[in-house]
């Protein structure tokens, strides 16, 4: 796994209310990735399936990180043209 993977799942999780055991886990995988720049094949086994059972849930709304996929502009609507079969013809 590499470090942008760790860093989106992490982010991806925060969205979400972590218990006790699982925030300390995720503190632990990023130390032992900050030292030696890889997980173990277990940790990223765990982290994948904790991510995968956790996006199955609701977010937590009251995380600060729940409205941060919201940083882009919405794209603007489209104007159609209007073509001759488009317009009612009316005598």
């Amino acid at each position: 796994m590499n470090k942008e993977r760790l860093e989106w799942v992490i982010s991806g999780l925060s969205q979400y209310k972590l218990t006790k055991n699982e925030d300390q886990f995720i503190k632990s995988i990023s130390g032992d990735f900050d030292q030696k720049q890889m997980l173990t094949e277990r940790q990223e086994e765990r982290l994948e399936t904790l991510y995968k059972e956790k996006s199955k849930l609701k977010p937590n709304i009251n995380s600060p990180d729940y409205f941060s996929f919201q940083k882009a502009t919405p794209k603007k609507a489209r104007v159609r043209k209007l073509f001759a079969k488009d317009v009612l013809i009316t005598s």
